[in-house]
């Protein structure tokens, strides 16, 4: 049912309440409270905490003053007392007061108390009849607004929707319930919003975050076992693979072999590969992609790698030539600005099998985009495309195998949900001779001393990457812009140099141009947005400057940071930031102290919380309501195994059917793609 259609609400306040996320009554129960205010202890006024909420009893004691400040801002006052004390009440422009209450009455007030001239002095006091008392005194929801939509007004909508006793169907049996230590589901949607304890809180809410993480792990565990089940009609012998290993002109660190190894051991076994690769930028991991590639390639199939950008598919585009073309493996690309000829041509032998591995973007999506034998798709930076993007492109073979590649570290609670329905692997090594990347924090005080260094680097042979947080200068922001700092470095600091920029609005093309300059040394000093982020690998690059720095999430620093340090010779990381808030300081010291990628994750996690994290949004999943994947990760561990326990009971879910019904209801498109 349209929320427009409950009693006081109508179209003008649909709108707004469809501004929360409100548009039906589903919606609205499952609007939960963002936190709680305790009115269960009723105060003398001698018991008043100065800056705690409180709920008291009080007779008014004087009459009602008014205090005219300005033509627009009036003050009532009156004072307030019980047998302990005595406290004063403050209004502000709210004239009603006069008429609310009355000299020598008792009331019920709820209110924060605060120090003033002595005594004890209440703001904006909310003022409740002593017969309301049962109905005030509790734990008080309090829940995110909108303006021209009121704590009360959502209060009352509530009221009107539990009064009719709606009726939530309950998925999980007595037993579950038990085991888990769960409440059944319309206990905990009623006290969510109507708790008489802050016991009623934890139920509910304990409730209501298993479903949300329960859910998302069985959705995910489902379609990673209706793969496994699913027939493999790819059938792969074993591949000596040193006669590719052996054109590399070094030698496979241990992390690759045993990445290798994981990836061939799926690709030989009888279930469908869907593992993801995870490994700091400049792990090594095309190379584990490409030996993957050799595999399907030795088998008669065929393989694609969509890349996020593309400047990253050209450089694995020249990167798998490189070797591939010595052995007679045809490989070709496909991007946004492949010609319309050309990519007629390659569409066309794509079909006949005379390529056998195809890089491209999104373009690779495409309903024209047709292999004749697809064995195995490679999606590199996964958290850049939807679910539903990935499936789509193995969609175009039959029970393909999947490798996801990310150069994001993820914490482990983010890659559960991320990640829950794929293999994991690990690539926790670097290559030999890889100097870790020095980095320093400074501000625009040292920018001279930063200069004659960078200039320093330049002098030696080395070439520098900028960052900037914008494109073009903003007056409401105080930030460096990417054409700004370009003007300046051009211009007056390093005019004696080759100075380009770099950033997202420019056509691919001209960006494609500017990092092949940047790459063939004929660029000192390249100037960006985060659009380098994932980009052309220059082991000459020995220094990134990252101006604000204090505006990017830790995750992000760390990527950036990973442009440098490709090469032999020693890189830095410079951090440019004016903020002098200690979290700020804090957030860039732990850059400064660590250049391991999972445990920067980590700290950028509890620091900036799941909200800001890159991912759920992104995925493809839906956000949660409320479980958080830093506070409830006992919980989450506890639908990790109720889950897979679950799964391996009733893989198909026939023996759940209300569970199944909820969670296809649930997830819909996102998880339950089918899969050929």
């Amino acid at each position: 049912m349209d929320v427009q259609y409950l009693k006081g609400v109508g179209p003008k306040m649909s709108e707004l309440l469809k501004k929360i996320g409100i548009s039906n009554i589903k919606d609205l129960i499952e609007y939960y409270p963002r936190t709680y205010e305790d009115r269960t202890k009723l105060c003398k006024i001698s018991e008043l905490i100065v800056g705690d909420n409180c709920l008291f009893i009080a007779r008014v004691s004087s009459s009602m003053s008014v205090k005219r400040i300005k033509k627009n801002l009036a003050i009532y006052s009156c004072f307030v007392s019980d047998e302990t004390g005595v406290c004063k009440l403050t209004w502000f422009n709210q004239s009603y007061i006069r008429e609310k209450i009355h000299e020598g009455a008792t009331y019920l007030f709820f209110g924060k108390p605060e120090w003033n001239n002595g005594g004890k002095n209440v703001d904006s006091a909310i003022v409740y009849n002593l017969d309301d008392i049962e109905k005030v005194q509790g734990v008080y929801p309090i829940y995110n607004l909108t303006a021209g939509v009121t704590q009360n007004y959502i209060f009352k909508l509530m009221n009107l929707v539990f009064s009719n006793k709606p009726s939530i169907v309950e998925f999980y049996d007595e037993s579950f319930r038990k085991k888990y230590g769960l409440c059944e589901i319309n206990y905990a949607m009623e006290k969510i919003h109507f708790p008489k304890s802050f016991r009623d809180v934890s139920l509910a809410r304990n409730r209501i975050i298993f479903d949300e993480l329960f859910l998302l792990q069985l959705a995910l565990l489902s379609r990673k076992n209706s793969m496994i089940r699913t027939e493999k009609s790819t059938k792969f012998f074993n591949v000596d693979i040193t006669e590719f290993t052996n054109l590399l002109p070094f030698e496979l660190t241990n992390a690759q072999k045993r990445v290798i190894d994981e990836i061939a051991k799926d690709m030989y076994s009888s279930k469908i590969m869907n593992r993801l690769v995870q490994g700091d930028v400049g792990s090594g991991k095309t190379m584990i992609a490409a030996v993957a590639m050799y595999i399907a390639v030795k088998n008669g199939y065929q393989s694609t790698i969509m890349a996020p950008t593309t400047i990253l598919a050209n450089q694995h585009y020249d990167e798998l030539n490189k070797y591939f073309s010595k052995l007679n493996i045809n490989v070709e690309i496909i991007t946004s600005s492949t010609t319309k000829k050309k990519k007629e041509n390659i569409i066309s032998r794509l079909k006949s099998h005379e390529i056998d591995i195809l890089v491209g973007t999104h373009s690779l999506i495409e309903d024209n985009i047709e292999f004749e034998n697809l064995g195995l798709v490679i999606t590199d930076e996964q958290h850049r495309f939807g679910v539903n993007q990935r499936l789509k492109l193995t969609n175009k073979g039959k029970s393909v195998e999947t490798l996801v590649m990310t150069a994001t570290p993820i914490p482990r609670t983010m890659s559960i949900v991320l990640y829950g329905d794929l293999d994991l692997s690990i690539v926790d090594e670097m290559p030999a001779g890889r100097k870790p990347i020095k980095t320093y924090v400074v501000n625009d005080a040292l920018e001279e001393r930063v200069n004659t260094f960078l200039k320093k680097q330049i002098n030696e042979g080395r070439q520098i990457y900028v960052v900037c947080p914008l494109v073009e200068d903003n007056e409401t922001l105080d930030l460096k812009s990417v054409e700004m700092l370009y003007q300046k470095y051009k211009n007056e600091d390093f005019k004696e140099y080759n100075v380009e920029f770099l950033h997202g609005k420019m056509k691919n093309k001209e960006k494609d141009e500017i990092m092949q300059r940047f790459k063939n040394n004929e660029v000192n000093i390249l100037i960006s947005t985060t659009v380098i982020e994932v980009g052309i690998s220059v082991s000459n690059a020995t220094v990134m400057v990252i101006e604000n720095a204090d505006r990017f999430g830790l995750a992000a620093l760390h990527q950036l940071r990973g442009r440098v340090g490709r090469g032999i010779h020693q890189s830095f990381c410079i951090l440019k930031s004016n903020n002098k808030s200690v979290n700020s300081r804090q957030r860039l010291k732990i850059m400064e102290k660590s250049n391991n990628g999972f445990e920067i994750a980590q700290k950028d996690l509890e620091i900036r919380g799941p909200g800001d994290y890159f991912g759920i949004r992104q995925s493809g999943l839906p956000e949660f309501k409320l479980a958080n994947l830093l506070t409830d990760i006992d919980i989450l561990n506890k639908t990790q195994e109720a889950a897979k326990e679950v799964i391996l009971n009733d893989p198909t879910l026939s023996k759940h059917p209300k569970l199944k019904y909820i969670l296809e209801d649930k997830y819909k498109e996102q998880l339950f793609v089918k899969t050929t």
